[in-house]
């Protein structure tokens, strides 16, 4: 491969970690990114490596949820009237996908993706010299409620977890996590076999270094669509800038879409948007080693990143372009407040747009009009977690080589 161009378009984890392996891989690579770290979806989440999530969420236990769970409802999920021509037709795809041999047929394919996850990110972690980022000692699921705990302990315990696998607490830890968290939790699962990104903008920053190392290079730049020459594609940039390589991987995130639908079409992307508040929060403020917490009553997470926690929540079905709503922070702080968090007042706020397709696969393929466009994509609220599996797949479909797991269920030709 070695001297063959290849540009990888999207700088998040995704696209870092395609990138990363094509470069292993001997190829010339340059990551072309538009260099708005925050804007992508990685760099917002909360860093849980959730190979427990088996089941995708085009589920009918979703819709038959959704009711209470609207934002209106006190619920997570947020459906304003103004973005319906956005997930109307989204949200009639997912409820097609929700068939039963077509969800089972998704199960099995995000299983095969989840079990190769943690091992991919060590695999990737060592190579690039960042193995104290990656930690895999779990995390823990909690309520504050009796009967909800009561049923979502049966669920979890019951549900195949893949890799990973669920216990009740010990006394010693669910006081713990009381004396933590304002006295709430009643009960509480711990999980092992998942993990955690220490830090993310670190993470990130070390597979760029590494990269940069093994002779990768970066470009600022914002890809605006493609052109097409025999049968081959050429990356357009903003400022006019053309891109011919060998191989052009699209990793970029919601941007993906507009890219890829006039050659691809259709690509039902929609702007799943998540939101955050954080504080800063040093070895005396809160203990380094507390694994993510997920308050399953509250349909939030709080995750103990290196520098900073974080609060993590909401689905809200938009576009890119939609104004934040105020209300989603507003609703997030009382959550930190009512669980003792530090940072009341002074909580930094984030939102962002996780790319999600109506099955709740990512989007893993080669371009049906160009021969050198494979895409990589659409990681829903998986997309730190599938990172380094997702990079390594695209690696092999670079090389004509067999995958590890069949790609047919991830290519974009299922919507067609």
């Amino acid at each position: 491969m070695t001297g063959r161009r290849v540009l990888v378009v999207g700088g998040g984890l995704v696209g870092a970690a395609c990138a990363w392996r094509l470069v292993r891989d001997g190829w010339a690579v340059e990551i072309v990114d538009p260099g708005d770290a925050r804007a992508a979806a990685s760099w917002g989440n909360a860093g849980h490596l959730a190979v427990e999530q088996t089941v995708p969420l085009a589920s009918f236990a979703t819709l038959r949820s959704l009711p209470r769970r609207l934002f209106a409802a006190s619920g997570p999920v947020g459906l304003h009237l103004r973005d319906a021509a956005a997930w109307l037709p989204f949200g009639l795809r997912l409820v097609a996908a929700t068939a039963p041999a077509r969800f089972a047929r998704a199960t099995q394919a995000l299983k095969s993706l989840l079990a190769q996850a943690m091992p991919a990110w060590r695999r990737l972690a060592a190579e690039t010299g960042a193995s104290a980022l990656i930690r895999a000692d779990g995390h823990y699921v909690v309520w504050e409620n009796a009967a909800t705990h009561a049923k979502g302990r049966r669920d979890w315990l019951d549900a195949d977890l893949g890799e990973a696998a669920a216990r009740d607490v010990s006394t010693d830890e669910l006081a713990e996590l009381r004396a933590r968290f304002a006295g709430k939790p009643v009960g509480a699962l711990r999980f092992s076999g998942t993990g955690q990104v220490v830090d993310i903008p670190l993470l990130r920053d070390a597979i760029a270094a590494a990269f940069r190392t093994a002779g990768g290079t970066i470009r600022a730049g914002r890809a605006t669509g493609f052109e097409i020459e025999g049968n081959a594609a050429v990356l357009r940039l903003a400022d006019g800038t053309r891109l011919a390589a060998d191989l052009i991987v699209v990793a970029a995130g919601i941007g993906s879409a507009p890219l890829l639908r006039p050659l691809d079409a259709p690509v039902p992307l929609i702007a799943e948007r998540g939101y955050h508040v954080e504080t800063s929060a040093g070895p005396d403020d809160w203990p380094a080693d507390l694994p993510p917490v997920a308050f399953e009553d509250r349909s939030v997470i709080v995750t103990r990143f290196a520098r900073t926690l974080r609060l993590a929540g909401f689905t809200e079905f938009a576009t890119a372009e939609t104004p934040a709503d105020p209300r989603k922070w507003a609703r997030l702080d009382a959550h930190a407040d009512a669980l003792a968090l530090p940072g009341k007042g002074s909580r930094a706020r984030w939102m962002g747009a996780r790319p999600t397709l109506p099955d709740y696969l990512p989007a893993i393929g080669r371009s049906r009009t160009a021969g050198n466009l494979v895409y990589a994509f659409g990681h829903n609220h998986l997309g730190v977690t599938l990172a380094a599996v997702t990079g390594e797949l695209v690696a092999a479909l670079a090389r004509g080589a067999a995958a590890s797991v069949p790609l047919a269920p991830f290519d974009l030709r299922r919507f067609a």
